[in-house]
């Protein structure tokens, strides 16, 4: 029986000392229990199993789990253990190194992110005219807070509040009787910063003016000056006038651009100061190297509070010759003493001075001073509007190595003299054509200084006039109102009657204030035409306006793109929005006349048959299929075509000079991205 059992054990066994396992498990069927203690003793000292030696040295040299270090390194020698993990070193270190490279590579091909300044549209507030919050019948800095939810109604990111200095309200407040301070009728400094903070939180962003030429003749620089106090005496510019009978003469002709001289007598200094707007705004003295000081200082003022960027205003004004010489009369037959109004004389001596332009550079340099923290790009703009001279209006771009302002506003489309495709599409081009390589454009459809859309042009163009302004490359600008079509007030004893107060709704005063009255008469047609109704109805000015921002927003093309005019005439301008590498091509087909039909086939071969209208001035018709042979256009219709195209209008070459882009990029769709070596 003991034979038996020994010949049951998988190996040899040693009574007293055993031998090691070896990581081999002992049969099951061997119990202790079972073997008895004697028949143990009469087993031989050794049992050997009939085992081929091969066999077992193969099992004893194979890894196991828990093996000691020795074990480890004798196997970890071996030539398939050592050369496996040598490979699976040199692959990490490759695949980091391309990681690495296609990182690189990436930050260097991608184009340049667009700013906060171009990404969003700029909605321009008059503050006496948005929202009362006191009941005195003005609005103020509380009245914009409370509203601010309206902006973020619109997709807009960023607010360009005009002057709100403290001021005696003499040109509504241009002229500033204090830079560092916030007039009483909109509200504190604390206000200030209450809706500073409000706006940030939202994640928007706020511009708000700065008239650096003149000051209100209330300012303590101006009582100081006229006494010949110290710095001050020459912070303003003086002359002697000439005095005959009771009467003072001006030492030249220069006229102010309210009409009549540009110069008044002061009682206090027995001098005449120089003033090119109204008596009550002398213009400061900028060949004064403190006065230019007193600018910068208020700068950082204002950046230092925290608002992100500033626009400038009456730039063109800061400087005049100092020879003083008769400005050229327009009509060179006309009597000179007869001249009073600004549009008589040419403007040589008084506007846009050698030595402007580094003023205004010196104003974005001391900006650049606070826009060095990632994300707080400090904006500057320039009004610049220089109707007759557009080469004057571009060279506030600055050049290619001294930044200037990153934009001065367009007012092209507003200044047009009358509507059509023809006039749109020379106002667009005239931009376009002019502006140096590189730059940003911007558009401007309404502003405090000009009629409203309804009024100007017509209620049924305000629609397509939106449209066009959305869907242009750069920064559209849209002045409070204009994005629920409100009207001038049809008044004749209005003076502002483009500054009427913002239509919220249909109760009294139109949600404006809860006074007894407002600052201005509000607009009889408040219980149609107001936000809290155009909410509500799916084809209104308002909704349009919104879902006209969010396709800026999101699509590439139309933020971003190239844009190509395809056909202009009397009644339509047409142009496409496109991106490198994107087969989808927006079309935008805008009527200014009359009804039209045009076969946009036979202009652009290349064209699909049929085109998606994906939005419409009126909104039945956007999802629709469009023959693109007959695309019929009502007057002041307007269309945004989608199609798939393999040949994108601005590689033909019959539309080459046709085709303009600001910020090239470049899709990848394999890659989901954007780059710029197209």
């Amino acid at each position: 029986m003991v034979e038996e059992e020994a010949k049951s054990l998988p190996m040899e066994l040693s009574e007293k000392g055993g031998v090691d396992n070896n990581g081999f498990v002992q049969n099951e069927a061997f119990d202790d229990k079972e073997t008895d203690t004697s028949s143990q003793e009469e087993m031989p000292k050794t049992c050997i199993v009939d085992a081929d030696p091969a066999a077992t040295e193969e099992l004893v040299l194979k890894p196991y789990a828990g093996m000691p270090k020795e074990v480890l390194l004798k196997f970890s020698s071996q030539a398939r253990y050592r050369v496996t993990r040598e490979i699976l070193f040199w692959l990490i270190i490759i695949a980091a190194v391309v990681l690495v490279c296609a990182t690189i590579a990436i930050v260097a091909l991608s184009p340049k992110c667009l700013d906060w300044w171009q990404a969003s549209p700029i909605y321009q507030i008059y503050p006496r005219s948005f929202k009362d919050s006191n009941m005195d019948g003005n609005g103020d800095l509380k009245g914009i807070q409370e509203k601010l939810d309206h902006i973020t109604y619109l997709n807009i990111k960023t607010i360009w509040i005009t002057s709100f200095y403290k001021s005696p309200l003499k040109d509504l407040g241009y002229g500033a009787e204090d830079f560092y301070d916030i007039d009483p009728m909109f509200g504190s400094m604390s206000d200030f910063e209450n809706l500073l903070a409000a706006i940030h939180d939202r994640g928007l962003k706020v511009i708000m003016d700065l008239i650096p030429n003149h000051t209100s003749d209330k300012h303590r620089w101006f009582q100081l000056s006229r006494n010949r106090t110290g710095k001050y005496t020459d912070y303003y510019i003086w002359q002697d006038c000439a005095q005959a009978a009771g009467s003072v003469a001006p030492p030249n002709n220069w006229v102010s651009v309210f009409g009549n001289s540009s110069w008044q007598f002061d009682d206090v200094r027995k001098q005449c100061y120089f003033h090119q707007f109204g008596k009550e705004q002398p213009d400061l003295n900028f060949r004064n190297l403190a006065v230019q000081q007193e600018i910068h200082d208020i700068i950082k003022f204002w950046l230092g509070k925290g608002i992100d960027g500033f626009s400038f205003s009456a730039v063109k004004f800061l400087l005049e010759a100092t020879h003083l010489r008769d400005e050229p009369q327009v009509n060179k037959s006309q009597n000179p003493e007869s001249i009073t109004a600004y549009s008589q004389l040419y403007h040589d001596y008084t506007t846009t001075q050698v030595g402007m332009h580094d003023i205004i550079r010196s104003f974005r340099q001391t900006m650049n001073q606070f826009s060095s923290e990632p994300g707080r790009y400090r904006f500057m703009g320039s009004d610049g509007d220089e109707k007759e001279n557009i080469d004057a209006t571009m060279m506030y771009y600055g050049t290619t190595f001294v930044q200037e302002a990153d934009f001065p506003f367009n007012f092209n489309l507003i200044n047009m003299k009358n509507l059509s495709g023809n006039s749109v599409f020379e106002a667009v081009n005239l931009w376009m054509k002019n502006m140096p390589a590189g730059k940003w454009p911007n558009w401007a459809v309404g502003s405090p200084n000009a009629a409203r859309i309804s009024s100007r042009i017509g209620k049924e163009y305000v629609n397509v006039i939106n449209m066009l302004l959305l869907t242009l490359p750069g920064t559209p600008v849209t002045y409070y109102g204009e994005e629920i079509g409100m009207e001038n007030i049809a008044s004749e004893n209005v003076t502002f009657p483009e500054k009427s107060p913002m239509q919220w709704d249909g109760k009294v005063n139109a949600g404006f204030t809860e006074g007894n009255s407002s600052w201005l008469p509000v607009n009889s047609d408040y219980q149609s035409v107001n936000v809290e109704m155009q909410m509500t109805w799916s084809n209104s000015t308002l909704n349009l306006y919104r879902e006209l921002t969010s396709l800026r927003n999101n699509e590439l093309p139309i933020h971003r793109g190239w844009m190509c005019y395809v056909w202009n005439d009397s009644n339509v301008f047409v142009y496409v929005r496109e991106l490198d590498g994107l087969d989808r091509v927006f079309m935008m087909v805008l009527n200014f006349g009359q009804e039209s039909t045009i076969d946009l086939k036979a202009i652009v071969p290349s064209l699909p048959s049929e085109a998606v209208i994906r939005l419409s001035t009126n909104f039945s018709n956007a999802g629709k299929a469009v023959n693109t042979k007959v695309i019929k256009t009502e007057m002041g219709e307007g269309l945004v075509l989608e199609y798939k195209t393999a040949k994108p209008v601005h590689t033909m070459e019959a539309f080459q000079g046709n085709c303009f882009v600001a910020e090239k990029a470049c899709y990848s769709s394999a890659f989901n991205l954007l780059y710029v070596n197209c």
